[in-house]
């Protein structure tokens, strides 16, 4: 300390007494002394016995630890007199007895007395055992010949073992071969390097546990993109992706989902589902499905959707709403009060997102979105799966917990698909049967990944998680006006004719339009179109953007009052089941488990067999229905009033069952 070497002389307490190489005393307190510049202490370590290794001693042989117990008790008879399991009372014998003979005196009876038995043990032997006791243990006194750690390869040449490392490693991106094939590669190769016969090759069998030892976890003989996924992992150690805070990093991608759907043309095929996963949460911020060939569009709706809380739709339970959890929505609604009527899913605005590279990620429009937001955009490598690794298992969630109990789940391979896989759920209703799951079953089951320090043995849901992490970073909403979101909608060119705008074959046309018909929006890198914008999941109405004065005009479907009208029937007894359910205590857990349970029995069951039959008649080509037989002249008009005057039943229409009043036709 302080340049200068000093010898602890006394200890009082905290305070330390020095003697300095000069002689000089000093008195320093013992945390000013640890904290001092330059302070070392000397010395340490070189005779300080170390704490034996307990657990190595369970892979040590039988016989050689009972040996080494033997051994322990003598040593420790030469060093204390008597044995460590001696009685405490017991006097140690004569020429053991550290107050009559001295160490080597003790260490020299000892090495006669095991001659004496049959052990070939000198003095230098037993000094030896001393010496290592005291710096091992007990697992000083061990034959280590016992245990040795054996060599994978065993006793196989080096040259063998260098080739099938080579073969290995270059087999990585070819096609899955059998061990024949290495067998023979390996024989060629050390036919050109070592030249033919020089070395010689092991049996089969030998050969074939050879590789097997050398080809553990490489999937060398198994599938080939399990094989590639693991020669693409780090070298090191793996660093998963920590969040302190909902929004600090948030991963999104995109993948084709393992279940049927009918799409727009009436055919079916598999849909692609973009999510976006909070880290730190682990809570689906958004989902969004669509059709094969997601469009960078789709991932700037997607952000759009983050920031807007998800409504309670007509039909959930109430156990589904954000004020029946832990989140607390009371103090959240007093700095947003959009969450007034949120179903049970937090709103997360990212810091960070990180993507892959694919072309819908690094296009213009998306990173325009993320950078007009104040979103940082974090590329993974290459080819790394690994570096959001969270949304990947993710998606391996969504199809064990979700899909599987879809009609039409195709499973993950061919291998895995049914006899008769037939496509039940169009792409709608099946989007919104995954919102509803979102928010019943993924948002509030308890997550391994998700553990308070302070509770490690409960894994927490991400609702819980994001109520326990909201109360201590806080929550700063980012509203979105009804301007932005519009802007973030994917946008058509079109011309406004006298019937209005079509867009794929559909007609939207409003009062509204009348001073742009037939008229140049002015801009001419367009061709003096105008700028329309559209909802890929609500075709109901597009906004068009009056370039003279930069408003937005919302233009409904001409026949959107016809879609809705063959539905009346069913949305009137569903808003009856809505009422009978507000009168239940849905704010337990319970009720949280049978909403799940409904919505997976729902899914199951497919869509109500009377829209099927509507779906599949509005598809199939219309078929020529002969003329009805026209009514008799009446021989007599009858007064007006008189008619209304007169009683009469009436007899209602039923609903058109497509199963029954089909046949009709």
């Amino acid at each position: 300390m302080d340049d200068r070497l000093h010898t602890v002389v006394g200890l009082s307490g905290t305070m330390v007494r020095l003697l300095d190489e000069a002689g000089s005393a000093s008195l320093v307190l013992l945390s000013h002394l640890l904290v001092s510049e330059g302070f070392e202490l000397i010395g340490q370590g070189a005779d300080q016995g170390r704490m034996p290794p307990f657990a190595l001693l369970d892979i040590v042989p039988e016989r050689e630890a009972e040996k080494a117990a033997s051994w322990e008790r003598h040593v420790t008879e030469v060093e204390f007199g008597k044995p460590l399991d001696a009685d405490p009372t017991a006097l140690p014998r004569p020429e053991y007895d550290p107050a009559r003979h001295t160490v080597e005196e003790r260490v020299a009876a000892k090495a006669a007395e095991l001659r004496a038995i049959g052990w070939q043990a000198s003095v230098g032997t037993v000094q030896r055992m001393r010496r290592r006791y005291r710096e091992q243990g007990l697992w000083g006194l061990v034959d280590h010949r016992a245990t040795r750690l054996s060599s994978p390869t065993g006793r196989a040449d080096d040259r063998v073992v260098t080739a099938i490392t080579e073969i290995l490693a270059a087999t990585t991106n070819e096609s899955t071969g059998t061990r024949g094939r290495l067998r023979r590669r390996v024989e060629a190769l050390l036919a050109e390097r070592h030249g033919p016969g020089t070395v010689a090759m092991p049996s089969k069998s030998a050969f074939y546990r050879l590789v097997e030892t050398m080809s553990e976890g490489t999937h060398a003989f198994g599938e080939a993109t399990s094989r590639r996924s693991a020669a693409r992992r780090p070298p090191g150690a793996f660093t998963p992706s920590s969040a302190c805070r909902p929004g600090e990093m948030v991963q999104i991608d995109t993948t084709p989902l393992d279940v049927l759907v009918v799409l727009e043309e009436g055919v079916s095929g598999r849909p692609e589902l973009t999510i976006a996963v909070d880290v730190a949460t682990r809570s689906i911020c958004a989902a969004v499905l669509r059709p094969a060939g997601t469009k960078a569009v789709d991932a700037a709706l997607l952000l759009a959707k983050m920031l807007v809380p998800e409504p309670l739709r007509p039909g959930w339970s109430d156990a589904l709403a954000m004020s029946a959890t832990l989140i607390p929505h009371r103090r959240l609604l007093d700095i947003d009060a959009r969450l007034e009527q949120a179903a049970a899913k937090p709103v997360i605005v990212p810091e960070t997102i990180g993507i892959d590279h694919g072309k819908v990620f690094v296009s213009q429009t998306f990173l325009t979105a993320c950078r007009s937001l104040g979103i940082s955009v974090q590329p993974s490598r290459p080819a790394t799966p690994t570096d959001k690794g969270i949304v990947e298992r993710t998606f391996s969630s969504i199809n064990t917990l979700f899909c599987q109990h879809i009609p039409g789940y195709t499973g993950s391979n061919t291998t895995r698909r049914g006899a008769e896989v037939e496509a039940v759920w169009t792409l709608a209703e099946l989007g919104d049967l995954l919102q509803e799951w979102i928010v019943a079953c993924w948002q509030q089951r308890p997550h391994e990944g998700l553990r308070s320090p302070f509770l490690p043995g409960q894994p927490m849901s991400p609702n819980d998680a994001y109520a326990l992490l909201v109360s201590r970073t806080g929550y700063l909403p980012m509203p979105l006006s009804g301007t932005d979101y519009l802007e973030l909608l994917p946008a058509l060119w079109r011309s406004v004719n006298d019937y209005g705008i079509r867009i794929d074959h559909r007609t939207y046309n409003c009062p509204e339009l009348n001073p742009l018909r037939r008229r140049s929006s002015g801009v001419t890198a367009k061709g003096g179109l105008w700028e329309v914008h559209y909802d890929p999941y609500d075709l109901s109405q597009v906004w068009v953007r009056d370039a003279r004065t930069g408003e937005w005009i919302t233009v409904p479907w001409t026949h959107r009052h016809l879609v809705s009208a063959p539905f009346a029937d069913f949305t009137w007894r569903r808003a009856r089941d809505l009422l009978a359910m507000r009168g239940r205590d849905d704010t337990d857990q319970a009720a949280v488990a049978a909403a799940v349970n409904q919505l997976l029995t729902r899914a199951e069951s497919g869509p109500d067999r009377r829209i099927a039959a509507r779906t599949r008649a509005a598809l199939e080509p219309a078929r020529p229905v002969a003329a009805l037989p026209q009514a008799p002249a009446p021989d007599h008009t009858e007064d007006e009033t008189t008619v209304l005057e007169q009683p009469s039943n009436v007899i209602p229409f039923g609903v058109f069952d497509a199963f029954t009043d089909g046949s009709r036709l």
